[in-house]
């Protein structure tokens, strides 16, 4: 990235973790540190998503929109595991902003109905519902056209939660990184962070 560009573009990532899971996460605070440490210029964002898809959806727009009107050039890249890469799907097409999907949900909406009724998120203890309108909210956010240029997905095809060969059939024409064994969680994914980066355009400060 040219050096003019860092004075005027004001960038922005947003990390979106999956169902149940939060900014504690694993994959959530390796990617928080190593933005930290690499690209301090770039605002990292990774909040507690709300519960209820809906709610959720509402959440994430209003932070965007706060940044993108707080700064002429905002420019947003977003990163999503499991159902969080639902989510980045819904947000890509929206905004025609890059997304990085780590072994993503394609159709949430069928997988959940199998957790109908109370859950509790083990990072955060709060109790809610899923609920047939939960489920409904979900299917409302399913894309059926991508743009091809605008994802990396990363799978596993040991995600013992996901098929991952969904996830390869419906981003077909992204850039695709397919490693053997794993699991859900991806296995070393810190080690897949340059790949990110890289796929963003991003450049160290450094080197700029």
């Amino acid at each position: 990235m040219p050096k003019n560009d860092l004075n005027n573009v004001s960038i922005h990532i947003l990390y979106l973790h999956g169902f149940n899971s939060s900014p504690e996460s694993m994959k959530a605070k390796v990617t928080c540190q190593y933005f930290s440490e690499n690209f301090p210029y770039v605002r990292f964002h990774c909040p507690q998503i709300a519960s209820n898809p809906k709610d959720a959806i509402l959440q994430l727009e209003q932070l965007i929109n706060h940044y993108s009107v707080c700064a002429d050039n905002a420019q947003w890249y977003f990163i999503g595991s499991s159902l969080g890469g639902y989510f980045s799907t819904y947000f890509s097409e929206k905004y025609q902003r890059p997304s990085v999907l780590i072994n993503p949900a394609v159709k949430p909406y069928q997988l959940l109905s199998d957790y109908l009724g109370e859950q509790v998120n083990p990072y955060t203890n709060e109790v809610y519902q899923v609920t047939v309108d939960f489920i409904d909210e979900l299917k409302k956010l399913e894309q059926a056209k991508l743009e091809k240029n605008n994802y990396l997905l990363m799978v596993q095809t040991g995600d013992e939660v996901l098929d991952y060969r969904q996830a390869v059939k419906f981003y077909q024409n992204a850039q695709i990184i397919e490693q053997q064994g794993g699991d859900h969680s991806f296995v070393d994914y810190e080690k897949m962070l340059p790949n990110i980066v890289k796929f963003f355009h991003l450049t160290e400060p450094n080197l700029v």
